[in-house]
């Protein structure tokens, strides 16, 4: 996929950088995979706001994603390639050898028409899942479970990657996205390749009403609030100086907020690129 740089002919196209959508080969999603998703506003169930600067936005339907690939020794055939407005990665719509149909994350060189397998037996290819067991060392992955038949929950996001660098003992050491080194148990499964839609970092609104059609309300800054308002608030003229909180008071720059006695602390050998 590519991204189309538009014309400065308005201020709102100026700066517009967009996806050319030309690997998308459906505009209606699969009926049976979809169903209303209602968007809170970021308001409780009493009705009052807890989450601020959320609300509006367009209406979406959620595509019910196949995020444990548990139908091992089923081919499955890739239909079609499609937009889902719930995340940044494409998804692909399969056809199962037993007429099921389902959604998967559409990795980077998964085209129509491809055949793809989960389970022990499978390839290492692009687009198959199997236990991190049977995938080669050096192999790059993603969609990957943290407990076996947990489904994945990592590494899902449009142009991501893991590599899985080696092994030791019952447990994969796997390279995250984030520069996080952690160990997961060699059952747990993941997918081969790289997710598509990689140009999605490259994108740019060019826009504010881009952001309301997403459902982002404006964003107020601390600083140029009043002192009862926020703990940077106030102050004659620009003033700047402490350190950086949140409204609760909590420091907002460099503040650990992992529980440092959690119990998959044991799991991760190096921390993130911070």
């Amino acid at each position: 996929m590519a991204v189309r740089k538009l014309k400065p002919v308005t201020p709102g196209q100026r700066h517009k950088i967009i996806g050319t959508f030309e690997d998308i080969t459906a505009s209606v999603p699969e009926k049976s995979l979809v169903y209303g998703k209602r968007s809170s506003g970021g308001r409780n169930n009493t009705g009052k706001m807890t989450v601020r600067y959320l609300g509006g936005g367009h209406k979406r339907k959620y595509r019910l994603i196949d995020f444990k690939r548990e139908k091992d020794g089923v081919p499955a055939v890739v239909k079609t390639i499609e937009y889902d407005p719930n995340r940044s990665a494409r998804i692909a719509l399969l056809f199962y050898a037993d007429g099921e149909k389902r959604y998967i994350i559409a990795p980077n060189g998964l085209e129509v028409g491809t055949t793809v397998l989960s389970g022990a037996d499978a390839a290492p290819e692009v687009g198959n899942a199997l236990p991190l067991a049977n995938i080669p060392v050096g192999t790059v992955v993603h969609n990957i479970e943290l407990r076996p038949g947990q489904g994945a929950k990592m590494v899902r996001s449009a142009g991501n990657f893991a590599q899985l660098t080696s092994r030791e003992g019952s447990y994969c050491v796997i390279k995250l996205p984030s520069g996080e080194t952690r160990k997961v148990l060699s059952a747990c499964k993941a997918t081969v390749g790289v997710v598509g839609n990689a140009d999605h970092a490259l994108e740019q609104s060019g826009k504010a009403g881009r952001s309301r059609w997403l459902g982002r309300r404006p964003h107020n800054r601390g600083v140029v609030m009043n002192p009862h308002d926020h703990p940077m608030g106030g102050g004659e003229g620009r003033q700047s100086g402490g350190h950086p909180r949140s409204r609760k008071g909590l420091y907002a720059k460099g503040l650990k907020t992992r529980a440092p006695k959690k119990q998959s602390n044991k799991y991760i050998i190096a921390r993130a690129n911070k």
